[in-house]
């Protein structure tokens, strides 16, 4: 029974590894414009860069539809399968996680460009908590949106939402906080280098023209 168990863990991890991995971002870009997102901006695979390299919100809106999506299928699909609590919750969790990675180390795209490539996780992680527990989803969107409008800076929201996901997991007695603190660990891991940026006073505000983005 605990290897069927664990083979299960490692097929919802596998699952949503790989439906988080299609880079949609890079897709999009391609099809509409020819180019390499990774070419532009940040060289980040997100909806934002999306943004900076087709010049369209539009675009930019499909592209967070679709990252989002991405976390939130998944997720769904577990609960359907497993049910919304027990083993179907903890596997929910093993699948948010999963999808998170696949978009932060596209599989597709680094066997493509041979080179680990990937986006920030956010919107795929937005999709997945709205699935797996519409509490953490609020939490989240509040924490970030507040903290950009106090300090005008995009990356202080974003390390601020991820931050939120634990402290409110610990906050609530939530027994999923070490998922919760694993979760957030990996997007800020993605975020690492431009936040030492934010730090240092290097990181524009509210940027989304293309020469604008820093690397990283």
């Amino acid at each position: 029974m605990q290897d069927v168990t664990l083979v299960t863990f490692g097929l919802a991890f596998a699952g949503a590894y790989l439906i988080g991995s299609i880079p949609w971002a890079y897709i999009i870009v391609k099809a509409v414009t020819g180019e390499d997102i990774t070419a532009h901006g940040t060289g980040n695979v997100g909806a934002m860069n999306v943004r900076r390299t087709t010049e369209s919100w539009g675009w930019f809106s499909v592209a967070v539809v679709a990252d989002g999506l991405k976390g939130l299928v998944p997720v769904v699909a577990v609960y359907l399968l497993f049910g919304a609590s027990g083993l179907g919750r903890s596997l929910a969790a093993v699948a948010m996680i999963g999808a998170v990675v696949g978009h932060d180390w596209s599989l597709w795209l680094s066997l493509a460009k041979r080179r680990a490539v990937g986006g920030k996780g956010l919107a795929t992680g937005g999709g997945a908590l709205l699935a797996y527990d519409w509490r953490y989803f609020l939490v989240v969107i509040l924490v970030g949106l507040a903290v950009i409008a106090i300090t005008r800076y995009m990356m202080a929201g974003q390390v601020a939402a991820t931050a939120s996901l634990p402290l409110y997991a610990l906050a609530t007695r939530q027994p999923d906080w070490p998922l919760m603190l694993v979760l957030a660990a990996i997007v800020y891991a993605r975020h690492h280098h431009r936040f030492a940026g934010l730090l240092k006073g290097e990181e524009p505000k509210l940027y989304i023209h293309d020469r604008q983005g820093p690397r990283g």
